[in-house]
């Protein structure tokens, strides 16, 4: 079939991941961070004044990211004097961003660290330690700003996130976990004595996510747990005592924690509380911790990234629609009304457009999703974007988006790869299977142990669905995702013969060496997938060794430079398919990670799997 004309080109789709992230707000200014594809994929730090200018601090080479946990998190901190403290991708040392543009090293070279907090001319963060023979080991530590020796002030667990210390300087609260376990599994809130280093747990344990604490004063702390079923918000004393729910609801207060930093709530300074919430997409409404009442702040915005950033009656974030840009958003609680604040949008469409996403186009071409449960053994959560295009005879061709993770989700901010197929008449049903956040611990805990068989048998009744609506071609209904989305696409590949072709991107067929070369955060996250390593079970669940159910064409694409998940994965799939002579093409990428980040990759995957559906669909 031939597809309709669209404006949107796979360079425009390729530019569009300049995307804001990591909001923070002080005296009036506001700083984040902004992806440059069209710089070799690097992140430099914006800030705008209070006189409404907008400034680069970071320029060519710096890169603003850090490697712990290979995911990352929030790459910088702001000073009480406006200046920035970053970590720099290519040496991952901490650098000081003075008022002259010249950053200085407060680091020496091997380590790594990310949450940074500045407090009492300190940097208090994680740091992560890489030796020759392959150990891992992290400690919360403080770096003076000055640049004297950093200081362990916490370790023994091979975990730690969002150290935050008391008003009055005396405490010291954090949160850590061990293997096996993953942060949405089960963690701790500990809290350490400074003057003495006596520490003790406040909240949490294996079956508990606790995450995000922060203090209200020198004896109480905010934090966020499942203890319910879902994250909600709670209050607790200094050792444990007097916990409370603030607002109890079936809904997140936070999203699962793969990068270090996210700050899903910020306390305004009359003492109420800005907080996400929802189901699937968070939204951002005002608590009141005294009453639990919750107002929530209509915005343009349809659901905003889990970090916000407080200064005064203002909350700094970022929000997005399904047809407006990812936006760095000021909205004051003090002025306007409950019903209407104002809102200032700092960057995004309002702003000075830049490139990319900034530069939209038709509204008609961009796809509005709508929510819908696909019905079945256990019912699954997903977003239908229908095709874009003239009246066509028959029905439409669809892609099923898999999501990775596989602990993630799936929402409905703008995205230009999803409009790229929707404004040529292909359709796309975006899946939250089951293990997916957003909808509470038991749908996340759906996948323990199934990996490969939940997201599997739940892609393929998406398939389903789609036909037996009247929505999708049978004959033309494709498949694709990227990391643990990979994986779902080459085993529902391998288990199904419902699609027409499946498209991986940087996926994951093989659990054994997945288990001995990926990076120490996942090191032991197949134990929870699937369970203990065993040879047989492996077998029956990993795609390299069901190959031979495999009869669509499939493409597969990969970084070679990905220490998540290592290239032999797709190269050891790819030859196994070419064995078997299911039609395959394997393109591999030069200095491109895990997750590409080059406007010149995601511009010539984009088109790739463009030509793939395109010989499929026909």
């Amino acid at each position: 079939m031939p597809f309709w004309p669209s404006p949107i080109s796979t360079r425009d789709v390729a530019g569009s991941g300049t995307r804001p992230a990591w909001p923070a707000a002080q005296a009036g200014r506001v700083w984040w961070t902004e992806d440059r594809p069209d710089e070799g994929g690097r992140t430099t730090i914006m800030c705008r004044t209070p006189d409404g200018e907008r400034h680069e601090l970071l320029p060519a080479p710096w890169n603003a990211r850090t490697r712990v946990h290979e995911y990352g998190g929030r790459p910088y901190a702001v000073t009480p004097a406006n200046e920035v403290v970053f970590a720099n991708l290519e040496d991952q040392r901490l650098y000081l961003l003075g008022r002259d543009g010249e950053p200085r090293p407060l680091t020496p070279e091997g380590f790594r660290y990310a949450d940074l907090l500045v407090r009492d001319g300190q940097v208090w963060c994680v740091r992560e330690r890489h030796t020759e023979n392959g150990k891992v080991t992290r400690a919360i530590v403080t770096v003076p700003l000055d640049g004297g020796e950093p200081r362990e002030r916490v370790t023994g667990h091979d975990f730690y996130a969002s150290p935050t210390v008391s008003p009055d300087g005396r405490h010291l609260a954090y949160v850590c976990w061990n293997h096996p376990r993953m942060p949405w599994n089960g963690t701790e809130l500990r809290v350490t004595s400074l003057a003495s280093g006596d520490s003790w747990p406040v909240k949490g344990g294996p079956a508990e996510s606790v995450l995000a604490p922060s203090w209200r004063d020198d004896s109480r702390l905010y934090l966020v747990s499942d203890a319910s079923g879902w994250w909600n918000l709670y209050e607790t004393g200094l050792r444990g005592d007097g916990v409370r729910a603030l607002h109890p609801a079936e809904e997140e207060f936070a999203a699962a924690p793969w990068q270090l930093g996210g700050r899903p709530y910020a306390a305004l300074a009359d003492g109420r509380l800005a907080v996400l919430h929802g189901r699937g997409d968070l939204r951002l409404s005002v608590l009141d911790p005294e009453s639990g009442a919750l107002a929530e702040l209509p915005t343009p915005y349809h659901g905003w990234d889990g970090a916000l950033a407080a200064d005064g009656t203002s909350v700094a974030g970022v929000g997005y629609a399904p047809t407006t840009p990812r936006s760095v958003v000021i909205v004051d609680t003090a002025t306007g009304s409950a019903a209407r604040p104002r809102v200032d949008t700092v960057t995004g469409s309002a702003a000075r457009p830049r490139q990319g996403a900034d530069r939209l186009p038709g509204a008609e071409y961009l796809p509005v999703p709508r929510p819908v449960l696909i019905p079945g053994r256990e019912d699954v959560h997903a977003f239908l974007y229908p095709p874009y295009g003239p009246a066509a005879e028959g029905l439409p061709p669809y892609v099923i988006f898999v999501h990775g993770g596989p602990t993630a989700c799936a929402g409905t901010a703008l995205d230009l790869e999803k409009a790229f197929f929707t404004s040529r008449g292909i359709g796309v049903l975006d899946v939250n299977y089951g293990g997916s956040t957003g909808y509470g611990r038991a749908y996340r805990e759906r996948l323990r142990g199934r990996w490969g068989l939940v997201d599997v048998a739940d892609t393929v009744a998406a398939a389903e669905w789609l036909a037996a609506e009247g929505l999708a071609d049978p004959a033309r209904i494709a498949v694709r995702g990227g990391s643990a989305g990979g994986w779902t696409v080459m085993a529902a590949c391998c288990r199904s013969d419902v699609f027409a072709g499946g498209v991986s991107y940087y996926g994951v067929s093989a659990l054994g060496p997945l288990v001995a070369h990926t990076h120490d955060f996942e090191s032991r996250y197949v134990e929870w997938l699937v369970g203990p390593e065993d040879p047989a079970v492996y077998a029956e669940r990993e795609p390299l060794a069901l190959v031979g159910g495999v009869s669509c064409p499939m493409l597969l694409l990969q970084g070679l430079d990905d220490p998540v998940v290592p290239p032999e994965q797709s190269a050891a799939f790819a030859d196994a398919l070419s064995e078997r002579g299911v039609p395959c093409t394997y393109l591999a990428f030069e200095g491109e990670s895990h997750g590409f980040r080059r406007a010149e990759t995601r511009a010539a995957a984009l088109a790739a799997e463009l030509a793939f559906y395109q010989q499929i669909f026909t």
